[in-house]
C-alpha cells in the first residue's frame, strides 16, 4: 500500500509536469473505484489549470480555482505522466490530459479514490479529523505521550491510527518502533514520555529518509516515471523474517498484531 512516503513522492515527482498547466480533456474508462468516481468530474476539471498540488495524510490535493480534486492511491495505486495518446494498459483507469503530457490513475484493486470537492478540502468527512501530519512541528513525543495515556492498546496500532497521526503506515510503523527499541506489542499507555520523544524523531528520521529514496517498491508502487521506489534496500526489519538483526544478530520475528503483520526483534525491543 502507497503510504506517506510514496504519496509524497508521487506529488513531487508530478508537479512540474502539472503545475499551471490546464487540463485539456478528463478520460474515465472505470468510474468504480473505492467510492463512485463523480459523475461531473469532466465537466468540474475541463479548461481549470492546477494552481497547486498540496498533500493532506495520503491524499492528494490538486488546486484549481474551481475546487479540489482529491486523489487517493488505495492500495495499489499509481500516478504516472505517459505521452498524449499512450494506449492504456489493464487497470489504468483515469486520464488527466494536459497539452504536452497526461497524467493516468492506475488502480488495479480500485480500492482508491478520485473526487471532487468545491468546498475547503480539509473539511472535506475523510480529511477532517485527520492528526498532525509526522513531519510537522505539531508532532511530538509530548503529543503521543498525552494521547496514549489510559491506552492498553499496542502501540504499534496506536502510532498507526490517523486521528493520533497520519500516514505512519505498516512498513515505517515497524521500523520506527525497531529503532526505537520499542516492542510493537508494549501498550502504547505504559511507554515513557521519553521514549515517546525518541520514537517521534525516529518516525520523522525514517520518513524523510524513505522520502528521499523514493518511497518503497515492495510490489505494486512506482513512481511518476515509472521507476520503483529505493527505500526497500534500507529496510531493517520489514519483510525480514529469519534474517539477523542488524544490532544483534537474532533472527528478525513476524507476528500479527491488528491483522497486520509486524516484524520486529525480540532482543533489542521490549
Amino acid at each position: 500500500m502507497p503510504e506517506l512516503p510514496e504519496v509524497e513522492t508521487t506529488r513531487r515527482g508530478i508537479t512540474p509536469y502539472v503545475i499551471k498547466q490546464q487540463v485539456q480533456n478528463v478520460v474515465i474508462r472505470q468510474a468504480s473505484l473505492r467510492w463512485p468516481v463523480p459523475l461531473n468530474l469532466k465537466q468540474k476539471l475541463k479548461d481549470q489549470t492546477i494552481k497547486d498540488i498540496q498533500r493532506r495524510a495520503k491524499y492528494l490535493l490538486f488546486v484549481t480555482q474551481a475546487g479540489h480534486l482529491i486523489i487517493h492511491l488505495g492500495m495499489s495505486g499509481s500516478l504516472r505522466m505517459v505521452k498524449n495518446k499512450a494506449i492504456p494498459n489493464k487497470h489504468d483507469h483515469i486520464d488527466i490530459v494536459f497539452n504536452k503530457k497526461t497524467l493516468r490513475f492506475h488502480d488495479p484493486r480500485r480500492f482508491g479514490a478520485v473526487l471532487w470537492t468545491s468546498k475547503d478540502p480539509l473539511q472535506h468527512k475523510l480529511l477532517k479529523n485527520l492528526g498532525p501530519e509526522p513531519l510537522s512541528e505539531e508532532f511530538t513525543g509530548a503529543h503521543l505521550h498525552q494521547h496514549a495515556q489510559g491506552k492498553k492498546i499496542n502501540v504499534k496500532p496506536f502510532i498507526m491510527n490517523a486521528r493520533i497521526v497520519v500516514g505512519v503506515g505498516n512498513i515505517y510503523a515497524s521500523e520506527s518502533l525497531f529503532l526505537s527499541g520499542i516492542h510493537p506489542q508494549r501498550s502504547a499507555g505504559r511507554i515513557s514520555l521519553a521514549r515517546y520523544e525518541i520514537l517521534a524523531e525516529n518516525i520523522k528520521q525514517v520518513l524523510t529518509h524513505a522520502i528521499e529514496l523514493g518511497g518503497t517498491t515492495l510490489r505494486d508502487f512506482v513512481r511518476e516515471d515509472g521507476k520503483p521506489g529505493y527505500f526497500a534496500n534500507k529496510l531493517n526489519v520489514y519483510n525480514q523474517t529469519g534474517m539477523p538483526c542488524p544490532i544483534c544478530k537474532n533472527p528478525i520475528k513476524v507476528r500479527t498484531i491488528s491483522q497486520r503483520s509486524s516484524f520486529f526483534c525480540v532482543q533489542c525491543q521490549h
